[in-house]
């Protein structure tokens, strides 16, 4: 688990998916639908100001009887928002995504946006790591493996 999130990225890809807070509620979901995504950055140019999520739609929008065609993303959306670095590891993320109750972290390196971890990423990564040891293990035990 000392696997940095730089690696995850290798393997996930590093495309990003954002929107600019100017955008209305319903355009944002709609472009969330379109990528399959439950959450998206919200930059204003290239820096990062927020991240609109399925749970801000619910709680800010749904919740609050906002019309989402007139709703703008700025005024709904998380700001504050938690980030990692591509050195972080997967433990450190796993941690945040615990402790802080998120689902999704934008990675940054050196200022810039590099790419986005879910909690599904790192999910995977784990069950993939986990296979391949217990693979590792079932070939030295039936000898196909040398020590």
């Amino acid at each position: 688990m000392n696997t940095s999130i730089s690696a995850l990225l290798e393997r996930k890809g590093t495309a990003v998916h954002s929107i600019a807070p100017t955008l209305s509620v319903s355009d944002a979901v709609a472009e969330m639908n379109r990528h399959r995504i439950g959450a998206i950055v919200v930059l204003d140019g290239r820096r990062l100001v927020g991240i609109f999520t399925e749970r801000d739609v619910l709680r800010r929008v749904v919740g609050a009887n906002l019309d989402p065609r007139r709703a703008l993303v700025a005024d709904v959306m998380s700001t504050g928002v938690l980030t990692v670095s591509p050195e972080a590891t997967i433990e450190q993320a796993m941690n945040i995504f615990t402790e802080k109750r998120l689902r999704h972290l934008p990675v940054i390196n050196g200022g810039e946006l590099v790419g986005v971890i879910s909690i599904g990423d790192i999910t995977r990564w784990m069950a993939d790591s986990h296979a391949a040891e217990a693979e590792h293990l079932r070939n030295y035990i039936s000898g196909a493996v040398s020590v």
